[in-house]
C-alpha cells in the first residue's frame, strides 16, 4: 500500500488550491470586500489632515479586507444548507461540492489568523481588536443566532458590517472618536434599505428556508415603508459630515444629488408594477455608498491638491 507523506499531501493542497482558487475566491465575497476596504481608506483619509502614513494604510488595508473575507467564508460554512436550497445561493462552492466544508472552514480561520498578525504587529493593537470583535460579530452574532432570530436581524447585525470606516480610522491614528462614528453611522443606516430592497426581491427565497427577513414577517409593503423612512433617515445623516466641518461644500452637494436620487428609488418601490425594482434600488444602492465616499474622498483632498499649485 502506498503512503502518503506529508511532502506529497502539502503538494497537494497546494494543487488542490490552485484548481479551485476561484472557488476559494468566491466564498471570500470579493465585491463585498472591496467595497467595505474602500470605506476604510475613505476612513483613514479623514482622519489625517494630509498624506497617509504608507504602513499602516497598506497593512491597515491588506489586514481589514483579510479578515472581512474571513467573516465572508465562516458565512459560507454556516450558511451552507439554506444556500443550497435558495435560488440565489445554490450554486456557491460548497452546495456545488467544489469545496468542503473542512476546506473552507481551514481557510477562513487561516485569512482570520493572518489579518489578525498584521495588524497585532505592523498596524496597532487597538485596530486589530475592533477588527477581530466585527470578524465575530458578523460570522458568528448576526449569520449563526440574528440571521434566523428576528425580522430586525440586518439592523442590529449591520454594525459589524459598518465598521470598516472606524478601523480605518484607528489604523492610522490609534484612536476612534466621534467623527469616525458618524461615518459608522452613515453605513449603518444605509444597510437596511440596501439589503430590505434585495429580501423583497428574494422573499420566497427567504421563506422557503424560514429566515425572518421583514418582507416574510411584515409583508412587502410594510418593508416599502421602513425603506422609504430609513432612506430619509440617511439622507439627513450625510448631511453631518459637512456641519461638523469634516467635509466642505462639494461633498454636501454630492450628498444631497445621491440621497435624492435613493429617495426616488425608495419610492418607486411603492409602484406595484415595477416588479424589476427591487433589485435596481439594491444595485443602485451599492453605487450610492461607492460614490458617497468617494465624493468624501475627493472633497478631502481638493483643498490639500489647490495648496500644492496655489
Amino acid at each position: 500500500m502506498k503512503t502518503t507523506t506529508p511532502t506529497n499531501s502539502a503538494e497537494a493542497l497546494v494543487t488542490h488550491s490552485v484548481t479551485h482558487w476561484r472557488d476559494y475566491l468566491e466564498i471570500t465575497k470579493p465585491k463585498v470586500v472591496l467595497l467595505l476596504v474602500f470605506t476604510a481608506l475613505v476612513g483613514m483619509a479623514l482622519a489625517v489632515p494630509l498624506w497617509l502614513p504608507l504602513q499602516e494604510t497598506f497593512f491597515g488595508l491588506l489586514g481589514i479586507g483579510l479578515a472581512a473575507s474571513s467573516a465572508a467564508a465562516i458565512n459560507h460554512v454556516i450558511d451552507q444548507r439554506t444556500d443550497a436550497i435558495m435560488k440565489r445561493t445554490k450554486n456557491r462552492p460548497i452546495p456545488q461540492g467544489s469545496l468542503s466544508t473542512r476546506q473552507c472552514l481551514v481557510f477562513a480561520v487561516l485569512l482570520g489568523l493572518i489579518a489578525m498578525a498584521i495588524l497585532v504587529f505592523l498596524v496597532n493593537p487597538l485596530t486589530a481588536i475592533l477588527t477581530f470583535f466585527s470578524l465575530i460579530g458578523y460570522a458568528i452574532v448576526y449569520t449563526v443566532y440574528l440571521k434566523r432570530a428576528t425580522p430586525q436581524n440586518i439592523v442590529i447585525g449591520g454594525a459589524a458590517g459598518a465598521m470598516p470606516p472606524v478601523l480605518g480610522w484607528a489604523a492610522v491614528t490609534n484612536e476612534v472618536t466621534a467623527a469616525s462614528l458618524l461615518l459608522f453611522l452613515i453605513v449603518f443606516i444605509w444597510t437596511p434599505p440596501h439589503f430590505w430592497a434585495l429580501a423583497i426581491h428574494r422573499r420566497d427565497d427567504y421563506a422557503k428556508v424560514d429566515i425572518p427577513m421583514l418582507p416574510v414577517t411584515h409583508g412587502i409593503p410594510f418593508t416599502r415603508v421602513q425603506i422609504f423612512l430609513y432612506t430619509v433617515l440617511l439622507v439627513i445623516i450625510t448631511i453631518f459630515p459637512y456641519l461638523i466641518r469634516m467635509s466642505g461644500l462639494l461633498y454636501l452637494a454630492g450628498a444631497l444629488v445621491l440621497g435624492g436620487m435613493f429617495l426616488f428609488h425608495a419610492w418607486k418601490l411603492f409602484d406595484d408594477e415595477a416588479v424589476k425594482q427591487p433589485m435596481r434600488t439594491f444595485v443602485f444602492s451599492i453605487n450610492y455608498l461607492m460614490w458617497l465616499f468617494g465624493i468624501m474622498l475627493v472633497d478631502h483632498y481638493v483643498p490639500v491638491v489647490m495648496g500644492l499649485f496655489g
